[in-house]
């Protein structure tokens, strides 16, 4: 019992673990090799590469941001929660009952620390290479530029346990250096000053975007430096404690300063990063492979090769709900978005048909039919739009997860700002409004005034990566380091209570929705037609012909469907009505940190503190 847990955390004991690779697309697609001492895969950069992508690879896979890490850990969040009934897998972690036996909770935290210790062997051999410090210029750039993909790499499965799971062991050398595997917990924020140093070593290694070479899904300059003012937005954020209490520390301006000059930096280099104008086709290239020349996506993870352990589960697990073997395949609707999130756009934000889809294909012809209200789906990875398409029953649709977008940073730079100077100023207003500008393209007269006090405008930047972020696995982490999931979890809860009921500010939701098909699309009913066509903004509209309160009206074969009515009648969520049922077991001062599994808290043999409430 006692090693069975740091069996994946010892690469030395098990080297295959560490140098067989499945590998992902592009740049980490390998032929697997079988075994490798730790001399053989550090005498040269071509396996120090090897090496390197091992690393890369423990992102990945069903057990990281295949789906569980980026599809199961951010939910249940006011945008959105996993559909289905509670168990003790992923709807028991979208609920917040967190069983210590749940193995949603214990796979990903082994695959994590997988990474963390090929990292850290990578980081200790690249510098005692030979090539290192006496190779070619050329040996010595790529050496230089694997240490720095390593330094990242650690960083970023070491801020996804201290996101999950609070304070945790954080080896930082190999676990053969370690006289005793079984480490204490260290301290977060010793262990995010430690990563924050790092990154900003990482990224004077490492090279711009324009200088890497082909395009493919290695780590950049730009990746040490977005992920460094994230983790310093983290660091300077709110947490659970171990006296089950949200705090952050006192010196957080301190890292809202690092987050500002690191934003400031990547902005000043739009010939790497920028945004791309149009919000739908940023996720149109991702679902079709398509390079974006604006690079709007600073750091994506590669997925490839077919299989749980090294691709991804988006088109497959989320998006609408798709069955049609001979076009579409199967699958989605593993995700439900919100009610309340559907209505926190304008209904002039481009954002929102992107990011939410109320449309579904079950039938052999292609046609589509409407949703309900509350049975909304994501819509960023959806599979109906891989080009070209991938028909049949396909787990693995090969996408890749957008870590770390251009918009982000802008976010970022602008809340920092507001931070610091107690108000926003004319260029964190500026980056605010630039993101807002893109969602509103064609209607950018409609972005509203942006408030110019600190409040206003951070109520305002909360709203917008709200609306920036859906189903990106962002929002549930922001409202903990900003120490507001309780508050919008209960602010959701009344929001949809009052869509259902149709009251102030959501009077003119409609009721019922009519909509008809013309060839395989929806068309909707709107007597004016004076919100895009669609009648999701004003009270219920009834076509004048035929007779109304039937789901059918056959002269013009409008299909009633209730809106805010499914509100009223469905029990959504475990024999509950939708706005009780999503987040139903959460708890403040416990549910903000997930629990260590029960086989890690038997190996440690009562050394290993459980989380506050567990």
């Amino acid at each position: 019992m006692k090693n069975k847990i740091y069996q994946s955390l010892t690469g030395v004991i098990m080297l295959m673990v560490l140098f067989t690779t499945v590998g992902c697309k592009k740049y980490t697609e390998v032929e697997p090799v079988s075994q490798y001492s730790v001399e053989q895969a550090f005498s040269d950069v071509s396996n120090a590469t090897t090496a390197l992508v091992g690393v890369y690879d423990e992102l990945q896979g069903d057990n990281g941001y295949g789906i569980r890490i980026s599809m199961y850990y951010p939910y249940d969040s006011d945008e959105g929660i996993v559909s289905g009934n509670i168990d003790n897998g992923r709807r028991g972690i979208g609920r917040y009952q967190l069983l210590l036996t749940n193995s949603e909770i214990a796979n990903p935290f082994r695959q994590l620390y997988r990474g963390v210790e090929k990292a850290n062997l990578c980081i200790e051999q690249i510098p005692l290479m030979s090539q290192y410090t006496s190779g070619s210029a050329t040996d010595q750039a790529a050496l230089k530029r694997l240490l720095g993909e390593a330094l990242t790499l650690r960083a970023q499965f070491l801020f996804q346990l201290m996101l999950n799971w609070g304070d945790v062991p954080a080896p930082m050398v190999p676990a053969y250096k370690q006289p005793n595997l079984f480490i204490p917990k260290s301290n977060r924020d010793s262990v995010y000053e430690v990563l924050i140093a790092d990154l900003a070593v990482a990224a004077n290694l490492l090279p711009w975007r324009t200088d890497a070479g082909p395009r493919n899904e290695r780590i950049t300059k730009a990746v040490a430096k977005a992920l460094r003012a994230r983790m310093a937005l983290f660091r300077g954020g709110y947490s659970l404690r171990s006296n089950a209490q949200m705090e952050r520390r006192s010196d957080y301006l301190t890292y809202y300063n690092i987050a500002k000059q690191e934003c400031e930096e990547l902005m000043a280099r739009r010939d790497q990063h920028t945004l791309n104008p149009n919000y739908e086709d940023i996720w149109r290239k991702v679902t079709s492979f398509i390079y974006d020349p604006q690079a709007e996506i600073i750091w994506e993870i590669g997925a490839g090769g077919g299989n749980g352990n090294s691709d991804s589960r988006m088109g497959n697990y989320d998006g609408p709900t798709l069955n049609n073997a001979s076009r579409y395949g199967a699958g989605g609707g593993g995700i439900q978005m919100l009610p309340n999130f559907y209505y926190a756009f304008d209904s002039v934000d481009t954002r929102r048909e992107v990011t939410v889809t109320h449309y579904q294909v079950t039938n052999a012809t292609n046609i589509k039919s409407q949703r309900r209200l509350g049975e909304l789906n994501t819509g960023k990875y959806r599979r109906d739009w891989r080009v070209p398409l991938l028909p049949g029953t396909v787990l693995n649709v090969g996408y890749n997860w957008a870590m770390i977008r251009f918009s982000d940073v802008l976010l970022m730079y602008a809340e920092a700002v507001n931070e610091i100077n107690g108000a926003p100023t004319a260029a964190a207003i500026s980056a605010f409004e630039e993101v807002r500008r893109r969602a509103y393209r064609n209607n950018t007269g409609l972005i509203g005034t942006t408030p110019t006090d600190k409040a206003g405008f951070f109520n305002a930047i909360v709203n917008e990566r709200f609306l920036e972020f859906g189903h990106e696995g962002i929002r549930k982490y922001d409202l903990l380091r900003w120490n507001l999931l309780t508050t919008k979890l209960a602010e959701a809860r009344t929001k949809i209570q009052q869509i259902r009921d149709r009251v102030a500010p959501y009077n003119n939701v409609p009721q019922y929705i009519y909509y008809k098909n013309i060839g395989e699309e929806i068309v909707y009913y709107s007597a004016a037609d004076s919100v895009n066509g669609k009648p999701f903004w004003r009270p219920t509209q009834v076509p004048p012909t035929g007779t109304t309160g039937t789901t059918q009206i056959p002269a013009a074969k409008w299909v009633r469907i209730d809106w805010a009515q499914h509100l009223t009648t469905a029990s959504a969520i475990d024999g509950k009505p939708l706005w009780q049922g999503f987040a139903s077991f959460f708890v403040p001062g416990k549910s903000e940190l997930f629990p260590f599994d029960v086989a890690t808290i038997a190996s440690y043999q009562g050394q290993l503190q459980q989380n506050p409430g567990y």
